[in-house]
């Protein structure tokens, strides 16, 4: 495996990745600091371009192809977030782009993916794999594959997040971030550790699909069936081989949350601070909520990952509770 990506490749996806992705807001909320007992620093990743961190590290990525990897396209495979990023930062940089998305991905996400110019094939994630779908599509077109967070320079491009978190907040004491396959998760923490070294950063996962949990407690990576949870986003069956090593060399721990607690965070973020979070996007904050005892006095970083959700969806999670 080559080499794991490093702080100084944060910096360069910065650079690289500026003029196009958007410098998203931190907000804070007078309520949520008198619930936890803290300092709450939100980073709005919801009002990223489409709607989610992914535009970060998809654009750092699609950035670095040779005039001949442009010409000839980029394909991946994702449920809905990376899937737009990446459609919309190879539309941006003219080139085609291909999509494998599952056949129960939000109508949403498809309907802007395609809107971006991507070419969307659909796979049922239950019986069909996507990462062989995507290979063969690759080999048989001569495409680039640039997964969904296994990949250095999308570890890079997600980094640049907590990197502008911290540069505006100043040193953390603790830092939340939503995890799946661990790409925005692996950038956090290179970014935190050479910003804020005394800083515990927690990675959170659903209850339902906890097979970043287990790999940590494991010391190896451990596959999962695709885990049935309202956080859309998070229903990966295992870590990327860069993002385990980088987890398993820097994270404090990984908590899990349950849908319910997402529930409860998506109508705080409503109500509250006024903005629409999709379940994926309230891992974060559902885990500082169940941490609270411990964070009184804290300086505490929270990543809100994006905001894509169906508000047929929304508002069905809202009268079911």
């Amino acid at each position: 495996m080559p080499e794991l990506p490093d702080y100084s490749d944060v910096v360069a996806a910065t650079g690289r990745i500026a003029g196009h992705a958007n410098k998203t807001p931190v907000l804070t909320s007078r309520t949520a600091d008198a619930e936890i007992g803290g300092q709450v620093f939100f980073k709005c990743e919801n009002f990223q371009r489409m709607g989610a961190f992914k535009f970060r590290g998809a654009m750092n990525a699609l950035m670095r192809f040779t005039p001949e990897q442009r010409n000839d396209g980029v394909v991946t495979f994702s449920s809905g977030n990376h899937a737009q990023a990446i459609a919309l930062a190879a539309h941006q940089l003219g080139m085609p782009a291909t999509i494998v998305m599952p056949e129960d991905a939000p109508e949403a996400k498809v309907a802007a993916t395609r809107g971006y110019g991507g070419k969307v094939v659909r796979f049922n994630r239950y019986t069909e794999n996507r990462e062989e779908i995507c290979a063969a599509l690759a080999e048989k077109h001569g495409l680039t594959m640039i997964p969904p967070y296994d990949h250095p320079d999308v570890i890079s491009g997600q980094g640049t997040a907590v990197k502008e978190l911290i540069e505006e907040t100043g040193p953390l004491d603790a830092l939340f971030v939503c995890l799946g396959g661990g790409g925005l998760l692996s950038g956090s923490l290179l970014a935190a550790k050479a910003l804020s070294p005394d800083c515990q950063t927690y990675g959170v996962e659903p209850e339902a699909g906890d097979d970043a949990l287990q790999s940590l407690r494991a010391g190896k990576i451990i596959h999962i069936d695709t885990p049935k949870t309202i956080a859309d986003g998070a229903q990966t069956q295992h870590l990327g081989h860069y993002t385990f090593e980088i987890i398993r060399r820097d994270v404090t721990d990984i908590l899990t949350v349950s849908d319910n607690e997402l529930v409860a965070c998506m109508r705080f973020y409503a109500e509250r601070m006024k903005m629409i979070v999709e379940p994926t996007g309230c891992l974060s904050f559902a885990a500082v909520r169940k941490m609270k005892a411990q964070l009184k006095g804290k300086r505490i970083g929270v990543i809100v990952s994006g905001g894509n959700v169906d508000l047929a969806k929304l508002s069905g999670y809202f009268a079911a509770t």
